[in-house]
């Protein structure tokens, strides 16, 4: 049994036949007791009157015959033939004036066996007393049959219960798997490769928010494969424009084309270098995805390793025209960090603001503490992001500019690789920026490191 419409379904008819089958015995038990318990006190009430009757016609008990006893036109009394039943009638000095079983004409009964009987009153006295011993009285016909349709019904109705709760149960089956069969298919078609597919939502329920995942979790899926392949074709392109100088100089010289003077070498070298550049830039990415690119954390003074990074881009900033502006807080307490890696997401960030920044403009690079967080801010003077660029700055191989060269603009992973490893060293990394008023680019990081 596969199909968990099915096991939904059955569960319903078994819950539901057998919750009604019990509620059909209770009643119908709890209504043959109250029916036979009514009938009995009707009979009692009824023979009780009816003996009072003969008492008040006769003004004694002699000569009553029980079996002949009438009122209103019925006999009341119309005992069974079960051999333990017994009753009496007793005066008013608790003699017996008729009985069966256990009493016997003339017998004295105590006071506890009166206690226990039925008062007969006539005109407010007692003249006798009724007592009746596992007595039962037989139903009328026409009240049995009453009791009998009453039952049939009970029956019927419980059969109706369930016929109904089947098809409210295969109802409510397919309703509640829907989702769960949508689900499937379109799992399936995830695994053979056929992304984009949406599931409809179509509650607000556990099932709901499952559907609402999967639709994340697809979205999500075809993001990123679609960013791998453009990853891909990046790579491609980018490995292929420094192989293809290299092959082209190279090429050249043998066939003896260009001379093989020092300039054709320094082609060469420079690609070959940029070559190796692009694929260390690569495998820091790698690692740093696969959570294996290891740090060497070392307390480390903000003060001199920021003032080293600024002198490193003196000669830069100062043959571009562009002002460096370093500000750091007094009293900023040493850092845990790997000095190398952080060194090397600054280098990236600096790269870019001396790219955008115009002769005559300035950066400042600044550091202050927020509790127990180092913040490093970096704001270029170029023309800013737009804010839909903002949301890729982060992005592998995204450039806002698609004009720029790539030889002037660089590999296009500084400041994918910058995040990466800020976020190797448990910080974060945020970008803002206005069109016209420049980027700037917040680095927090802990004060001590987080093992």
């Amino acid at each position: 049994m596969r199909s968990i419409t099915l096991k939904l379904v059955l569960a319903f008819i078994g819950v539901s036949f057998l919750s009604v089958a019990i509620i059909v015995l209770v009643i119908r038990w709890s209504t043959n007791k109250e029916f036979y318990k009514f009938v009995l006190d009707t009979n009692q009430a009824n023979l009780v009157s009816a003996l009072a009757y003969y008492y008040e016609e006769n003004q004694s008990w002699s000569g009553l015959q029980i079996d002949q006893l009438m009122f209103n036109g019925r006999q009341p009394f119309r005992p069974g033939n079960h051999q333990q039943q017994h009753f009496a009638i007793a005066d008013a000095n608790g003699v017996v004036v008729a009985g069966t079983g256990v009493y016997r004409m003339g017998q004295m009964l105590t006071q506890s066996d009166l206690k226990s009987g039925i008062p007969i009153q006539v005109n407010n006295a007692d003249v006798g007393t009724l007592l009746l011993q596992n007595f039962n009285f037989s139903a009328d016909p026409r009240e049995v049959q009453y009791l009998q349709r009453m039952n049939g019904l009970l029956w019927i109705s419980g059969i109706g219960t369930v016929i109904i709760a089947l098809i409210l149960g295969v109802w409510l089956s397919r309703t509640l798997t829907r989702p769960i069969r949508e689900l499937t298919t379109a799992t399936h078609a995830v695994s053979q490769g056929r992304l984009g597919l949406e599931v409809p939502v179509r509650s607000h329920d556990e099932l709901g928010d499952l559907a609402q995942a999967f639709n994340r979790m697809n979205s999500e899926l075809e993001r990123s494969l679609s960013l791998r392949k453009q990853m891909t074709a990046d790579i491609a392109h980018e490995l292929r424009t420094p192989l293809s100088l290299i092959l082209g100089h190279a090429e050249a010289i043998h066939d003896g084309v260009l001379p093989p003077s020092a300039k054709s070498y320094e082609v060469i070298r420079e690609e070959a270098l940029r070559l190796e550049h692009l694929i260390d830039d690569l495998r820091v990415l790698s690692l740093a995805d696969a959570g294996e690119l290891s740090l060497n954390i070392q307390p480390a003074s903000v003060q001199n390793w920021l003032e080293e990074i600024r002198k490193s881009y003196d000669h830069r900033a100062q043959s571009k025209n562009i002002r460096l502006e370093l500000k750091i807080d007094p009293d900023l307490p040493e850092i845990d960090m790997d000095s190398t890696r952080m060194t090397q997401v600054l280098t990236n960030i600096l790269d870019n603001a001396l790219r955008y920044t115009p002769e005559g403009g300035m950066i400042n690079l600044e550091a202050s503490q927020e509790q127990d967080l180092l913040k490093i801010s970096v704001q270029d003077g170029g023309p800013g992001v737009a804010e839909e660029d903002l949301k890729r700055i982060f992005d592998r191989f995204y450039r806002t500019d698609p004009s720029r060269q790539r030889a002037d603009g660089g590999s296009g992973l500084g400041l994918a690789i910058a995040k990466s490893l800020v976020e190797r060293h448990h910080g974060t990394i945020n970008v803002e920026s206005l069109p016209g008023s420049g980027l700037r680019i917040e680095i927090r990081l802990p004060i001590r490191a987080l093992s």
